[in-house]
């Protein structure tokens, strides 16, 4: 079981930027691939972000594309997410995910952080 453990969502406004984080608590991230997915209210979780186990390899949705990005740093056992040039679109609860396939990467979650950003 790997826990992980979300944190830096916030209020910002359109065209600001904010920084997720996601740590694991006592398991290294270096056999998992690794990425985001987010749900706004009334609508479906949908895939954010992922990254491969050597952070190497990135691929986003086509909403966020160019505007927000993915890295991990395998020693601290962390992930982030870059997001700039937000949206109020881009409001969501924000889930980090781990997993042993980069293109399905979501075996394990964590709790969620909220992003909101408002017009």
């Amino acid at each position: 079981q790997v826990q992980l453990v979300e944190s830096g969502g916030g209020l910002v406004q359109a065209g600001g930027s904010l920084r997720l984080s996601c740590e694991t608590s006592g398991r290294t991230i270096r056999p998992y691939a690794m990425g985001w997915f987010r749900q706004a209210p009334g609508k479906e979780r949908e895939f954010v972000a992922a990254i491969n186990t050597s952070g190497g390899s990135t691929r986003y949705s086509n909403s966020v594309k160019g505007r927000f990005t993915v890295s991990r740093d395998n020693v601290k056992n962390a992930m982030y997410l870059q997001m700039n040039s937000l949206k109020p679109e881009d409001t969501a609860v924000y889930y980090c995910v781990a997993g042993v396939s980069y293109w399905k990467p979501d075996d394990f979650w964590g709790q969620g952080t909220q992003v909101t950003v408002s017009s």
